[in-house]
């Protein structure tokens, strides 16, 4: 009996006969060879390794790579010996507070309350291995500031300030290592002035010109007038007496008011409604060189459809007064009480 006893006997022989059962062979060995070529590959392939479920922990932390160790806190006596002279220097500084004090949970590790903990690094000595605020994004520098400063009214307004929006961070103001009066933020006039100056290079060159507040000559500095960490108020504008007041009545107290008859733009725009307040070329720092065209932005020939009687807005014809006559070119010789009067509707002395 034949390998191919199974095919069925010949009918007959023919040429189309012998194709027919040469393709039948040709089926039958392509199955034959593709069988035994999936056979092998499972007889290749190892069988699956179980997970080892009993293996020791001494074994499966060696088995962890060891730069996936957190760091951890080593206190600030490991870093004062290789950083002496700043740590000398933070001895005397406000934030050594966080080495001795307990409120902020930091005491002895004062220096890896900003710099996060410091074991590899005191391991490797690389720079790359510790957090360094000064070169750390604005966000993430006042991050770190505002753990501990978060709550206090000085920075209350920090997170919504100009600065913050800005991305200046807190580190470009305030030297954190610094000792002595001036070592943490500048304290006197002319240096808290510089330090300003350093970025508001065009309203350091408004103080240059003839009618300016006196802050060159450092009887006054920006701080007086602006709140660097915020305010409630547009551009960091200090605040005085009532708290929703500008600054600027902390020394010009006596046009504070309240007053019986008030002048609207004080009230509504302030004072920059006709003064330039970091300094001008116009006598009284004033917007407009002359003050009747200070006074005639409002009170000129304005279209109002039922004015009062003796109003002092200009209708339709022209109010009486005639601005071509130099008698009433100067507003101020008659309205003297221009920011508010006690006595007299029409501002009068």
């Amino acid at each position: 009996m034949t390998a191919f006893s199974w095919l069925p006997p010949r009918v007959s022989k023919g040429p189309r006969a012998r194709r027919f059962h040469a393709a039948r062979l040709a089926a039958f060995l392509s199955a034959a060879a593709l069988f035994s070529v999936l056979a092998g590959h499972s007889q290749d392939k190892p069988p699956a390794q179980a997970p080892a479920q009993n293996q020791p922990p001494a074994q499966a932390q060696a088995a962890a790579p060891a730069e996936n160790k957190p760091a951890e806190y080593v206190g600030s006596d490991t870093c004062q010996g290789c950083h002496e002279d700043i740590f000398k220097a933070f001895e005397k500084n406000p934030h050594h507070l966080v080495e001795t004090s307990k409120k902020y949970k930091f005491d002895t590790k004062a220096c890896e309350s900003c710099h996060g903990p410091g074991s590899k690094h005191a391991e490797s000595m690389s720079a790359a291995d510790i957090q360094n605020p000064a070169k750390l994004k604005p966000d993430q520098t006042d991050r770190i500031c505002l753990k501990c400063h978060l709550n206090q009214p000085t920075h209350v307004g920090r997170i919504n300030s100009s600065h913050a929006k800005n991305e200046v961070s807190c580190v470009a103001c305030h030297s954190i290592h610094k000792n002595g009066p001036e070592g943490l933020v500048p304290r006197t006039m002319a240096a808290t002035n510089q330090l300003c100056a350093g970025c508001h290079t065009d309203i350091w060159a408004s103080f240059q010109q003839p009618f300016r507040h006196r802050l060159p000559e450092g009887a006054m500095s920006c701080v007086d007038c602006h709140n660097p960490h915020g305010s409630f108020l547009p551009r960091a504008m200090q605040t005085a007496f009532r708290g929703n007041e500008p600054g600027c009545l902390k020394c010009h107290g006596n046009l504070a008011g309240p007053f019986t008859f008030e002048h609207a733009p004080v009230r509504l725009d302030g004072c920059t409604a006709c003064h330039m307040p970091h300094g001008s070329t116009n006598p009284r720092m004033l917007t407009r060189q002359q003050v009747r065209f200070v006074c005639l932005e409002c009170h000129s020939n304005l279209p109002v459809p039922n004015p009062a009687p003796n109003s002092p807005l200009g209708g339709v014809p022209p109010a009486f007064h005639d601005i071509r006559s130099p008698r009433f070119q100067n507003c101020t010789l008659c309205h003297q009480k221009v920011h508010g009067s006690y006595v007299d509707r029409g501002l009068l002395r």
